[in-house]
């Protein structure tokens, strides 16, 4: 084996290998765009669903078949389609398509916002947040705009820039970042803005209405209302042209409150 086919082999064995996932499909331009954002920075493998799971936030398929088949619509990157949930799609990547984690996973680039309230829902960081709870570092990219034509050069500046720091060092396993990237041009994103979620919701409204046959259903409606108007939180950074970066956990023990339990009540 010639010096220069040796250097190739084991480049591509010491590669950082690269889970890349979703919730909007395996054919969402979203997830096209982080691809090619990262292609170069190690072994590309997806593993995405088969069809939209957006709002599935952080369920698993239990009682149906799971089907998982090999996909060729990404040129040049193992590609696999699943039938199942984002979260599905990580556990199987790792369990049978993988053989081992993955040394990073990415989730996105999701078509519309995960800031806020919206990481409760949201499939994309469901999807980082399963990696993490496997001890796989993550992140979960959005991009605030629902067009299936939006423009995506903002985001996969960023992207590649985060998952290049953190490539660059090691992370910690249970390190999971919720990034959102404003809508519109990337001249005019300003820069990156590393904060906490912001206390904000859904005022929902059903709004009821008829099929052709005469026969009531709901269709869920409502609006978003920023609850918090501190500087320090992805809403505001997001509204004032920020990249967003909030790290997020699984625990969702309220340590505060835990010890003020302790302290006030009697067992």
């Amino acid at each position: 084996m010639t010096a220069v086919k040796k250097s190739r082999t084991k480049d591509k064995k010491t590669q950082p290998i690269i889970l890349i996932t979703n919730d909007d499909s395996i054919t969402a331009p979203g997830i096209r765009y982080l691809v090619e954002a990262v292609k170069d920075l190690g072994r590309i493998v997806v593993v995405a669903p088969d069809k939209p799971q957006s709002g599935m936030g952080h369920a698993i398929t239990i009682g149906h078949p799971l089907r998982l088949q090999k996909s060729h619509i990404m040129d040049g990157v193992e590609a696999w389609t699943c039938s199942g949930t984002p979260v599905d799609c990580v556990k199987l990547a790792v369990d049978k398509v993988l053989h081992r984690k993955p040394d990073i996973c990415l989730s996105g680039i999701n078509h519309g916002a995960n800031h806020s309230i919206n990481v409760i829902y949201s499939g994309t960081m469901s999807a980082a947040i399963e990696a993490s709870i496997e001890n796989i570092p993550s992140v979960g990219f959005s991009l605030m705009d629902y067009s299936l034509e939006a423009d995506f050069a903002g985001a996969k500046k960023y992207a590649r820039m985060i998952v290049e720091k953190m490539l660059s060092k090691k992370a910690d396993k249970h390190l999971c970042l919720n990034v959102n990237i404003p809508k519109g041009e990337e001249k005019l994103i300003k820069g990156v803005k590393v904060c906490k979620q912001a206390y904000a919701k859904y005022e929902e409204d059903f709004e009821e209405r008829k099929d052709p046959s005469g026969k009531k259903y709901f269709w869920l409606t409502g609006e978003f209302l920023n609850l918090e108007k501190s500087k320090d939180t992805d809403v505001w950074a997001l509204q004032h042209n920020y990249v967003s970066i909030v790290p997020v956990q699984y625990d969702l023990t309220n340590y505060m409150l835990k010890k003020k339990i302790e302290k006030d009540y009697t067992w």
